[in-house]
């Protein structure tokens, strides 16, 4: 295992965040986007930019973003994700700050690695739980996108679990995540969502910021191994 780095800031997280901030105040400014749907979008951000540097501040983040994603989300439709915020993430924040606190050495967060035969079980039961809950929310008269709606949902569930435990792999499920709940709102904004640009940049800062945390974890931990 390998304890997280407590350090400065560097000049990647600052940059990236500033420029995605930027960009979401100029949605919000230009198409009349609600400015909380800003503050949803600045505390997500903020919550996995910590969470990629194993930071205990990202649950705090972490609870207004999610409350606030399911109200938006609920206005629009998408009630998986509804269920998924409120009923998941909201106690597996607290549940995930308690856990993380106890593996806190120094005031660093230790990371670990999964085998490959857990991976591939985890890859097989996303599948297997996206199928059946897009299954069920086809027969929801308002929703949309089901299927779309179920695998974010699922994968979001397996990811959150994994970071919860520390496992540098969540990062590989978040990725596979982002680029979905991309084209989830890219098509809710083609359909009229008033909210859909803003969470487009939303989760676009997020995939970025995943493919960076997946680099920063993988790299602790084979410093580990070394």
């Amino acid at each position: 295992m390998k304890k997280a780095e407590a350090g400065h800031w560097r000049w990647f997280e600052v940059a990236w965040l500033i420029l995605f901030t930027a960009v979401a105040i100029g949605f919000t400014v230009l198409s009349k986007d609600s400015w909380f749907g800003f503050t949803v979008f600045l505390t997500g951000v903020l919550c996995v930019v910590l969470t990629a540097k194993g930071k205990l501040a990202s649950y705090g983040f972490g609870m207004y973003n999610t409350v606030g994603y399911a109200y938006l989300a609920y206005s629009n439709g998408l009630f998986g994700e509804v269920m998924l915020n409120l009923l998941f993430f909201v106690p597996m924040n607290i549940v995930g700050f308690i856990l993380w606190r106890r593996n806190y050495q120094g005031g660093q967060l230790t990371m670990r690695k999964m085998d490959v035969r857990s991976l591939l079980l985890i890859g097989a039961l996303c599948i297997g739980g996206t199928l059946l809950l897009g299954l069920g929310l086809s027969f929801i008269p308002a929703q949309n996108s089901p299927y779309i709606d179920a695998l974010t949902t699922v994968l979001s569930i397996a990811a959150t679990i994994l970071m919860v435990r520390r496992f540098k792999e969540q990062w590989l499920l978040y990725i596979v995540l982002n680029i979905f709940t991309v084209l989830l709102w890219s098509i809710r904004t083609l359909e009229g969502s008033a909210d859909g640009l803003l969470m487009i940049v939303m989760w676009s800062a997020y995939l970025v910021n995943a493919a960076y945390g997946y680099y920063n974890w993988n790299k602790g931990v084979k410093e580990a191994s070394a």
